[in-house]
């Protein structure tokens, strides 16, 4: 069965990229699995954070986001980091050809999936919204899980270490085209009444 344990991922990168080589997912709904889950805690953290907790903008009041205009803004930032990852797989199995890989798109999806571990944990911290702190976790996070995908791709798809460098360089520009695009739906989505509402 298809499965990562992400501590072992952050701890032992090469031995869980082993384990995902040998036990590819064989669908797209069992490599789904992963990410489905594990975007739940980010988005949760930020719902609660932004609702409960809230931030500060110098010495001011904390700022709060009501519950009604929070709730479907963290819909669509979860179904926004699946779709995410589901399209950046997808592309990661069209590639693959041009390196001379094997591949399926369960297989490109598990990777771009796997690879996103560190961003999901790094989440959590939108259980307490501090700018400076948030930030600095996210680089970190946003660093390893780069260093995630160097390391992965010529493991599971079975290529060359320089090979492997160049997929994955085309991968991460695949990524900074999805980050583009979420950004412009997210005006368009701000516009048609999706935007935040703050409490008094």
């Amino acid at each position: 069965m298809f499965y990562t344990n992400p501590i072992s991922l952050l701890l032992q990168p090469r031995r869980a990229w082993d384990h995902v080589a040998s036990h590819a997912p064989a669908s797209i709904v069992a490599a789904l699995i992963y990410p489905i889950l594990f975007a739940v805690l980010p988005a949760y953290a930020w719902y609660y954070g932004t609702t409960q907790v809230g931030w500060r903008i110098g010495d001011g009041d904390p700022v709060r986001l009501t519950h009604a205009s929070a709730l479907p803004i963290v819909v669509l930032f979860y179904l926004a980091m699946v779709a995410a990852i589901v399209g950046i797989g997808w592309m990661i199995h069209w590639m693959s050809q041009t390196y001379g890989a094997s591949s399926t798109p369960a297989k490109g999806i598990a990777i771009a999936g796997i690879t996103a571990t560190p961003l999901f944990l790094a989440g959590a911290v939108g259980f307490y919204p501090l700018f400076l702190f948030d930030l600095t976790v996210g680089m970190i996070a946003l660093t390893y899980a780069i260093y995630l995908l160097y390391t992965g791709i010529p493991i599971v798809m079975k290529v060359p270490e320089e090979r492997g460098f160049l997929f994955s360089s085309a991968v991460i520009a695949v990524a900074l085209v999805a980050l583009i695009a979420i950004m412009g739906a997210t005006v368009i989505l701000w516009d048609m009444g999706a935007a935040p509402t703050f409490t008094n």
